[in-house]
């Protein structure tokens, strides 16, 4: 463990912080995570994503790493509301399906460690970095879905709401304000930042505006040619 992750004790807690090594193996994962995209078959079914299409997926999660540093507020244990970072991981799977959308999603998950990670523990890193962003890629489940789009982030940020949810449980409960049950409070301080964020999320996107740019651009990403402005998302 001390190649990838070192010890810290503090006031009595211990802590990790990624080594160089550690942040070497978490880029090179998350290269490899991508990359595994080019292998996956179109949602469509019709063949391999194209090279235009794996960059629409690596400029959706770029956008998504970027903005994630963007935060609107910030709470004092962890989470933050950030500018519509979530959505454009949804989105790469209202777009691919859900295959592309999982190893997208997975590679955020491991791109979000290098970024202020708190870890106490490798279980709880897989619980809050990888399985709770990757739940983010369960949107592509619904692409083919009327309001797909909607459905879907709203599924992926539920997905990550009930890791982060069991993480403060099991790894965090001693934070537990007196007279409160450790899931209530888990309950309430993770959904108050995701909630905040989807509302505002979800809101945007129901815009007319935004509706028909997001549908354009879904059909220049998929190379069908043809905007159909009109079509549900």
């Amino acid at each position: 463990m001390s190649l990838f992750l070192e010890k810290v004790v503090e006031d009595g807690y211990t802590s990790y912080n990624i080594t160089t090594g550690g942040y070497i193996l978490v880029v090179v994962l998350a290269i490899l995570a991508f990359l595994g995209i080019s292998y996956f078959i179109n949602a469509d079914g019709k063949g391999k994503l194209s090279v235009k299409q794996l960059t629409v997926s690596a400029l959706c999660l770029a956008l998504a790493f970027v903005l994630s540093n963007v935060k609107l507020f910030k709470l004092p244990m962890g989470g933050s509301v950030t500018v519509f970072s979530m959505f454009f991981i949804t989105y790469i799977g209202y777009l691919y399906g859900p295959r592309v959308s999982l190893a997208s999603a997975f590679a955020y998950g491991l791109l979000q460690m290098i970024v202020d990670p708190y870890i106490i523990s490798v279980p709880q890193l897989l619980c809050d970095y990888v399985l709770a962003f990757t739940a983010l890629g369960l949107a592509g489940f619904f692409h083919n879905t009327k309001f797909g789009m909607y459905k879907g982030y709203l599924v992926g940020v539920f997905g990550r709401f009930v890791f982060a949810v069991l993480s403060g449980v099991v790894f965090f409960a001693d934070y537990t304000p007196e007279g409160m049950s450790p899931i209530g409070y888990s309950v309430a301080y993770n959904g108050s930042y995701l909630a905040a964020e989807a509302v505002l999320t979800i809101v945007v996107l129901c815009i007319p505006a935004v509706r028909v740019a997001l549908n354009r651009i879904k059909n220049e990403a998929l190379e069908k040619g043809v905007v159909k402005t009109a079509q549900a998302v």
